[in-house]
């Protein structure tokens, strides 16, 4: 099971104070164990909302949003993409990570959609277009990794 596991914005993230060295450190020792667990395929933080824009769709027509958004605890600072065996194992590397943020944070884990997920709708035409696009993907990141 992949899951996307996601670090809440706080304000002092969306104000872009940086982590300390000791964070940054502490993160990495974890994101350490993650990846030798074979658990971790992706992990990123993001730049403050201020640095970003949203799109907003309404029919055809397409609105552009600058950031900064408002709702601090609706944002996200950072992420991992994680292959676990159980939406169990997820929260028991996240209760081990370090607390990302100097004050109180919070981390919310969603599982990814799989092909099995969309049923029917999910036609073998558009299960091949999606196998070769991932498999375009992949090659592009071997290249460029």
């Amino acid at each position: 099971m992949r899951v996307m596991v996601l670090v809440k914005a706080t304000k002092d993230s969306e104000a872009g104070v940086m982590p300390s060295t000791e964070m940054m450190a502490a993160m990495g020792d974890f994101n350490e164990q993650l990846v030798k667990a074979g658990v971790m395929l992706a992990g990123e933080g993001l730049h403050p909302s201020a640095r970003g824009k949203r799109v907003q769709f309404s029919g055809s027509r397409r609105t552009l949003i600058d950031g900064p958004f408002a709702e601090t605890k609706e944002l996200v600072a950072g992420f991992w993409l994680w292959q676990v065996k159980s939406m169990d194992e997820a929260v028991e590397w996240v209760r081990r990570c370090p607390n990302p943020m100097p004050g109180d944070s919070e981390i919310e884990i969603r599982p990814l959609f799989e092909a099995a997920d969309f049923g029917a709708e999910f036609t073998p035409e558009l299960q091949a277009q999606e196998d070769r696009l991932r498999a375009e993907v992949d090659a592009s990141a071997k290249r460029a990794g």
